[in-house]
């Protein structure tokens, strides 16, 4: 079983229903998808908002490999997602050896607010914890105490391990920032990250890929819509 777990945000209610329906259409293999979300969580995270979080969920996915009991393996995805390929790839490349997977990069956003108003920051590591596959057994440092109690600083740029080297990389295609990263066929792409803002915000409706997600709502809007009504 593939367990993933999406990021829940109740402003982006419809992009949380759109990147599970994405997964589910195409991932090949059993595939379990469950939302992180604060409201679950009640007598667990406690943190006080940070005036920096962007999302309802920034900090309560590293509570996912407790969620897990610390076994096994997990993913965690942004809600902000279109998954165009089949789950099970990116699956397959779990690395015991590492205790984190992730598609590392150097993103330096260029405008200092993004949707609904929120302040865009940069620091190392930034959108790596968009995607993260977990070892779960290895990242027992993130209890509901750590979670609650580090720097968001701390968990984004992975200070709960030991050092950088149990950070697995994962191909790029996987977390493919809309507007970005150079703009690429859909097919050479297996998860586009509406990162600023995506089409179900008005300001946003003309981004990159912005059809792509439309089409993949109105699938899960009339799945028994075959194209040929008017």
């Amino acid at each position: 079983m593939i367990r993933v777990f999406i990021g829940y945000d109740s402003r982006e209610a419809v992009a949380y229903a759109v990147a599970s329906h994405s997964i589910r259409m195409r991932c090949s293999r059993p595939v379990s998808i469950a939302p992180v979300a604060s409201s679950m969580l009640r007598g667990v995270f406690s943190r006080e908002v940070d005036p920096y979080q962007s999302t309802d969920f920034s900090f309560t996915r590293f509570l996912v490999p407790w969620m897990c009991d610390f076994e096994g393996w997990a993913l965690f995805i942004d809600c902000d997602f279109l998954v165009t390929d089949d789950l099970s790839k990116l699956w397959d490349l779990r690395d015991e050896l590492k205790a984190v997977q992730v598609v590392q990069r150097d993103h330096r956003p260029r405008e200092t607010k993004k949707f609904l108003g929120q302040p865009q920051t940069t620091y190392p590591k930034k959108n790596w914890s968009s995607v993260m596959l977990f070892n779960n057994r290895r990242c027992t440092r993130l209890t509901p105490e750590y979670v609650n109690t580090a720097s968001g600083l701390d968990l984004h740029r992975f200070h709960w391990l030991e050092g950088d080297h149990e950070i697995g990389d994962l191909p790029p295609r996987w977390n493919h920032l809309v507007d970005y990263d150079a703009e690429r066929p859909i097919g050479e792409l297996s998860a586009l990250h509406f990162t600023s803002g995506g089409p179900w915000f008005n300001e946003y409706r003309g981004c990159s890929y912005a059809g792509e997600w439309r089409d993949e709502l109105a699938a899960m809007l009339n799945p028994l819509n075959d194209g040929s009504e008017t």
